[in-house]
């Protein structure tokens, strides 16, 4: 069975989800909570599988909640369960460790699946959600382009965002130093900046 917890202020959506868990025999339903503050001793002494996580929470957010619990829970997966489709909601949660984003419009059925998938090793994120990243790093490439940078160019600022070294880069794109060298001199030209610290910043904040 697949112990469940929910941490959700709503009374209808706490009431929904705990029927839901309560009436199926794949599931042991390990607790319900109002808030961060009654779920985070809860949680730390039941150690869930997935615990099901809104974030507007009444103080303590369900993002970090989720901070708090993930370095001390790590066989736990965190689902957010939420109402948002704001960008920063989205990418807040997924960098505080949640593997799930479901919306609250999902259906009974749906979010079953999604506790089954994350349980299994899945990332269950609704569709619209999804459509929201996909749009987000769409616009990032398209922001890439509107530098006037070449496929190639790309490649190169991409990758000296990570840190590399030119050495690492020549390596990694199968070319001399010295064309990464003359690669990021057009880079620098066309992003209109002087060093790649500037054109590290200028990329992470396209």
């Amino acid at each position: 069975m697949i112990k469940v917890a929910v941490v959700e202020c709503d009374f209808f959506y706490r009431f929904l989800l705990e029927r839901l868990f309560e009436n199926s025999d794949l599931f042991n339903l390990a607790g319900t909570y109002a808030s961060a503050e009654e779920a985070l001793p809860n949680l730390l002494k039941r150690q869930p599988d997935v615990a099901i996580i809104d974030i507007q929470l009444p103080v303590m957010s369900g993002i970090s909640l989720i901070q708090r619990l993930r370095d001390k829970m790590p066989r736990t997966q965190f689902m957010i369960f939420s109402s948002s489709q704001d960008n920063s909601d989205i990418f807040a949660a997924l960098k505080a460790g949640a593997s799930g984003y479901i919306l609250k419009s999902a259906t009974g059925q749906e979010i079953t699946t999604a506790v089954k998938d994350l349980f299994m090793g899945g990332a269950p994120i609704s569709p619209g959600v999804a459509r929201k990243i996909i749009s987000l790093f769409q616009n990032k490439r398209s922001d890439l382009t509107s530098f006037g940078l070449s496929e190639r160019e790309q490649e190169v600022l991409k990758l000296m965002s990570k840190g590399m070294l030119y050495k690492e880069m020549a390596e990694r794109l199968v070319i001399s130093s010295n064309t990464i060298k003359n690669h990021l001199k057009h880079i620098y030209k066309k992003m209109n900046v002087q060093n790649k610290i500037e054109a590290i910043n200028k990329y992470q904040s396209a």
